[in-house]
């Protein structure tokens, strides 16, 4: 920043900065299984990769002394019999929303496997389809944030589920009685160390159920066995089940990168950990906030 003239003692001076530079990782919360399992919540970063094969998004000039909102999106949940799965729950910081992952398909209310309903749900990474008719759900497409979910599959009566898709691989289809595994996440170090996030879940099936995806995806289950859930704030999809309970999404995080001449301060309501500055940032990472939260800086 060019200096000043002082009018009295005809020094320069420098003004204090009033904004800083924020890097960010926001994940949403992972989907809920069914049949098929549950997407990935939608992975957003400025930091090693992003959800979808999307380009690398830009940090954030903050201005300092100044209140920005912060969401931790909660997981969907599992789906009880004839009923439909959660999608997971947005996250936000400031301008940036992740969506949350997209349930797995299953049947309707009265125990069909009709549209739609057999078909994954859309969400950041997409739920796995549930029958040879049920497709993998879409991702979000603007911006993108992840993979579509996996189809399903069936021959008769025998099923394999789709799996959810995760923030750097799509689900995998279901094979006759077998489900699909989950998609795999992204690993990222803007903590200073490596840590995959945004599996996709496993999907449900008669014979084997599905491989939960790298990142905090639930496997999915055979027969009446439960399914898994996806893990706490990696953004996981829940497994998916064929007669058993169906496994509910890992909640997302927000991870923020940020100045260490600069102090963040966590508003009412939000759960975070800020260890020791190294290599010129402190990194703060935000595992609980409800709608209405905020951070600052000073």
């Amino acid at each position: 920043m060019a200096g000043f003239l002082n009018a009295i003692t005809g020094s320069a001076f420098t003004p204090a900065p009033t904004t800083i530079t924020v890097d960010y990782l926001v994940l949403a919360g992972g989907g809920g299984g069914n049949y098929g399992a549950g997407g990935a919540g939608g992975f957003r970063s400025t930091v090693g990769s992003t959800g979808g094969g999307g380009s690398l998004e830009s940090a954030l000039s903050c201005a300092l002394s100044t209140n920005f909102t912060v969401t931790v999106g909660a997981s969907g949940a599992g789906a009880a019999p004839q009923a439909v799965a959660g999608d997971g729950i947005t996250s936000t910081f400031s301008t940036i929303s992740s969506t949350g992952g997209g349930g797995g398909g299953g049947q309707n209310a009265a125990g069909e496997p009709v549209a739609p309903f057999i078909h994954g749900r859309t969400g950041g990474s997409g739920g796995g389809g549930y029958t040879a008719s049920g497709n993998g759900g879409a991702k979000t497409a603007s911006p993108v944030q992840g993979f579509d979910g996996g189809a399903g599959a069936s021959t008769g009566a025998t099923i394999g589920s789709g799996a959810g898709g995760g923030a750097s691989a799509v689900g995998a289809a279901g094979t006759t009685s077998n489900g699909g595994a989950g998609g795999n996440g992204f690993s990222t170090d803007i903590t200073g160390s490596s840590v995959t996030r945004g599996g996709g879940g496993g999907g449900g099936g008669q014979t084997t159920g599905g491989a939960g995806g790298s990142g905090g995806g639930g496997a999915g289950s055979a027969g009446s066995a439960a399914a898994t859930n996806g893990s706490a704030n990696l953004g996981g999809g829940g497994g998916g089940a064929y007669d058993g309970t169906r496994g509910n999404g890992g909640s997302g995080v927000v991870i923020l990168r940020y100045p260490d001449t600069r102090t963040i301060t966590l508003g009412a309501g939000v759960t975070g950990t800020t260890p020791a500055a190294s290599g010129g940032f402190k990194v703060t990472t935000i595992t609980a906030a409800g709608i209405g939260n905020t951070v600052s800086w000073a």
